[in-house]
């Protein structure tokens, strides 16, 4: 089955051409939809100047920073024409995709697409329209702040109160679906309010949902980090928003 990975991407300069290696080594066959959401550390410019050489037929860019070429063969570029934030980007990404399976990778380093065999074997044996990474069922990860991870479990056990699911990690960037399941789901929310939206609008529809043990690097602040307490609050309103709404 073909597999369609959308990239969201937002000043993701030191990390954006490593991610995109590590992806293309991950799954085959595959497309590779990368959604630049207007980044101003030079992201933006990387991409272009990517886009271009995929434009012109080149197979391959140059590494800058000392590795192997970089395979473009499977890669898109959408760039938006502002700033809309995730959930904008992701909405634009799945109306692109041609995979019969979709999986969201966030830009940075946190999630591994080597965990991809784990994420999507559950879908690809018939038992699941949906598969969740957990970051709290016994993967390696990174040990970093305390509040995140109770903000986390938090938020996590709000949305199962909504949904009368029994996730462990709702707030995941590795969420993976069939494409039946997107093209039933219209999504609102522009920025991180995506993942509570799609989680609320999954139960309601009844999909077999699984989740799967998954590694995780965070990352500190002063290495990109984005989301804050604020996102943490503006989670709460959209989960009690959409139990009751579509």
């Amino acid at each position: 089955m073909k597999l369609s990975v959308i990239v969201p991407v937002y000043n993701e300069r030191p990390y954006i051409d490593e991610i995109l290696r590590r992806v293309q080594k991950a799954y085959t066959p595959k497309e590779i939809i990368v959604v630049e959401d207007q980044s101003t550390d030079g992201t933006r410019e990387y991409l272009q100047d990517l886009a271009g050489r995929i434009a012109a037929g080149e197979h391959t860019a140059p590494s800058r920073d000392g590795k192997e070429p970089l395979p473009l063969d499977e890669i898109r570029i959408l760039f938006q024409e502002r700033n809309q934030g995730k959930g904008a980007a992701l909405r634009r990404g799945f109306a692109e995709a041609t995979g019969e399976i979709v999986l969201i990778q966030d830009a940075d380093l946190e999630y591994d697409p080597r965990d991809y065999p784990k994420l999507l074997e559950p879908i690809l044996d018939g038992r699941a329209d949906v598969v969740y990474g957990s970051r709290f069922l016994g993967g390696p990860q990174r040990v970093l702040y305390f509040y995140h991870y109770v903000g986390n479990t938090m938020l996590t056990l709000l949305s199962n109160c909504f949904t009368n699911l029994k996730l462990s990690d709702m707030e995941t960037g590795y969420k993976v679906f069939r494409r039946e399941v997107l093209s039933e789901i219209h999504i609102r929310s522009n920025r991180f309010g995506f993942e509570p939206e799609i989680t609320a609008k999954i139960a309601k529809k009844k999909w077999r949902i699984y989740e799967v043990p998954i590694s995780y690097a965070g990352r500190t602040y002063e290495e990109g980090k984005k989301i804050t307490w604020r996102d943490g609050l503006k989670a709460i309103l959209t989960i009690i928003r959409f139990r009751f709404m579509d």
